[in-house]
């Protein structure tokens, strides 16, 4: 399974995105699955009801039900975890949702992920010092 984080499914919902033809090229290619988190989710339908309106929200919900991704949960006994990530990485800041993914890249035991945020996820560790590998760059 590969990562998803917010920046890849709002790149390949919106045409205009600097990132849209990579996103798709890479859906295209995948020989995998993806995996996200709710906060993720979350996230994405945010961005894509204020970027993109209601109809790019509800095709992503549509999207998720239909099985486009798997959604590990992030639970009560991970925000102890969710805490110490965001204090660890406070001059980034690090949000919710890339500490859910950190979390996520712990539980699979690799750091492949599809995300537009290179900065972040060139600094983000998973285990504390593996890196991550994204594959969208």
């Amino acid at each position: 399974m590969i990562i998803a984080d917010t920046g890849f499914w709002v790149a390949l919902a919106n045409r205009r995105d600097r990132h849209h033809a990579r996103a798709v090229d890479r859906l295209t290619r995948a020989d995998e699955g993806l995996i996200s988190t709710w906060p993720v989710a979350a996230e994405c339908c945010h961005l894509l009801l204020t970027r993109l309106g209601v109809h790019a929200q509800n095709t992503f919900v549509a999207s998720l039900r239909q099985g486009a991704c798997e959604l590990f949960a992030i639970d009560i006994g991970h925000l102890t975890q969710v805490e110490s990530l965001m204090t660890r990485y406070a001059n980034l800041p690090m949000d919710l949702a890339d500490a859910s993914l950190v979390i996520l890249a712990e539980h699979l035991g690799h750091g492949r992920i599809l995300s537009t945020d290179e900065r972040d996820f060139q600094t983000y560790r998973w285990k504390r010092h593996q890196p991550f590998e994204n594959l969208l760059t």
